[in-house]
């Protein structure tokens, strides 16, 4: 790599880079919380509600929310069930581009990601952390399929 290469990385790169910490920080917790069963999520999940509601921010529990998504999606791996009268069998855990992509999504950017690249999957993250709250969270999409698909295809893991 030359020194302009060096100098002037794409965007992308550049964004990676920066939310390298809190991604470091998410598969830190995720190792942590490996193993958990639904009672150890749900308990996570009521212990984060707690926190925000003793003032901790979104921000602050984002590395934990995010890696306890990412856990539940591995606890899925091998489960099957009927996505629009399709039986699909779960096979997705998060990269660590897709977590990034999740943080961007917190952050209210636009991530772009090409057909296949996993934007459902990315979108689980913030959705989750942000429902935390208690004030809801909406997910849009382009079409009446798509919606129930994804309602369907996601809802297991949510």
């Amino acid at each position: 790599m030359n020194l302009l290469q060096k100098l002037f990385k794409p965007k992308s790169q550049r964004d990676f880079s920066r939310h390298a910490p809190i991604l470091d920080e998410v598969n830190r917790h995720a190792a942590a919380f490996e193993g958990y069963g639904e009672d150890q999520f749900r308990a996570k999940t009521d212990e984060f509600r707690a926190r925000l509601a003793a003032g901790e921010t979104l921000d602050g529990i984002l590395p934990e929310a995010y890696a306890l998504v990412k856990v539940a999606c591995k606890a899925l791996v091998g489960k099957s069930w009927d996505v629009c009268g399709i039986p699909i069998t779960w096979e997705m855990v998060p990269y660590d581009v897709q977590v990034v992509g999740g943080i961007v999504l917190h952050e209210g950017k636009i991530a772009e990601m090409a057909t296949g690249e996993g934007k459902t999957l990315v979108a689980t993250m913030p959705l989750y952390l942000n429902a935390l709250s208690g004030r809801g969270v909406h997910l849009v999409t382009v079409n009446d399929y798509l919606a129930r698909r994804d309602s369907e295809w996601m809802g297991q893991l949510l």
